[in-house]
């Protein structure tokens, strides 16, 4: 085998997995977490450290969302969102300051 052709095979390699880890996980696009009936759905999501996530408000009422130390939204309107890109490996537990009871967790790695 030529050097040529197996330097095309590694560039093949390293392309597929590239494409199969994108396709394989929910961390090369920004995800969204919904806010209904009182919940964050999903409640927990894995991602990889740069993927921005956005919270969107489905309920009649405002919520907030809240990691202590990490980040804060103001109160969210019906249909109001929040953003945030997460640059740091760790566990980001968060909740909403109106009501405490919703909580949810972010882990990335």
């Amino acid at each position: 085998m030529t050097s040529f052709a197996l330097r095309n095979i590694c560039i093949r390699l390293a392309i597929f997995a590239v494409v199969a880890s994108c396709m394989t996980a929910a961390h090369c696009e920004d995800l969204m977490v919904t806010i209904d009936n009182f919940t964050f759905e999903p409640a927990q999501l894995t991602i990889k450290v740069g993927t921005t996530v956005t919270w969107k408000n489905r309920d009649d009422i405002p919520h907030t969302v809240v990691s202590a130390g990490k980040f804060r939204s103001k109160p969210l309107d019906t249909d109001d969102s929040y953003s945030f890109t997460f640059t740091s490996p760790g566990d980001y537990k968060y909740f909403c300051s109106l009501h405490p009871h919703m909580t949810g967790m972010i882990k990335v790695e």
